[in-house]
């Protein structure tokens, strides 16, 4: 009698499965993180927006842009939250951070702008 070989067994198929898990068990925190770096590099880029902004503003009118203006002329990212404070005629200061991650940042500029505990990542 002959046998008909093909297909699989049922331990060649739990054996995939198996590694299938594992990998998907290593990749998902990969991603997660990757995230979290993604929504930070929004941040980071809005806050360089944010200050060449404030800079144009400064060429124009010789002081920086009240904080009352927010950040200047300049579209934030979605998702992203941005603040100028302590805006003065010899600087500036801008936060900013995204929705979804536990991070923010801040650059300050001139004198006269201070931020409270000058924490540059969280």
């Amino acid at each position: 009698m002959l046998r008909d070989t093909r297909g699989f067994t049922l331990i060649e198929l739990l054996i995939v499965v198996v590694i299938i898990g594992i990998l998907a068990a290593i990749a998902i925190p990969q991603f997660a993180s990757t995230k979290e770096r993604a929504f930070d590099a929004t941040a980071k880029s809005d806050v360089r927006n944010a200050m060449a902004s404030q800079e144009a503003y400064f060429a124009d009118a010789q002081t920086y842009a009240p904080a009352s203006m927010g950040t200047g002329s300049f579209t934030t990212s979605t998702g992203i939250t941005i603040s100028a404070s302590a805006v003065s005629a010899g600087g500036y200061a801008i936060t900013a951070s995204h929705n979804s991650s536990s991070n923010s940042y801040w650059v300050q500029v001139g004198t006269g702008s201070s931020i409270e505990g000058k924490v540059q990542k969280n």
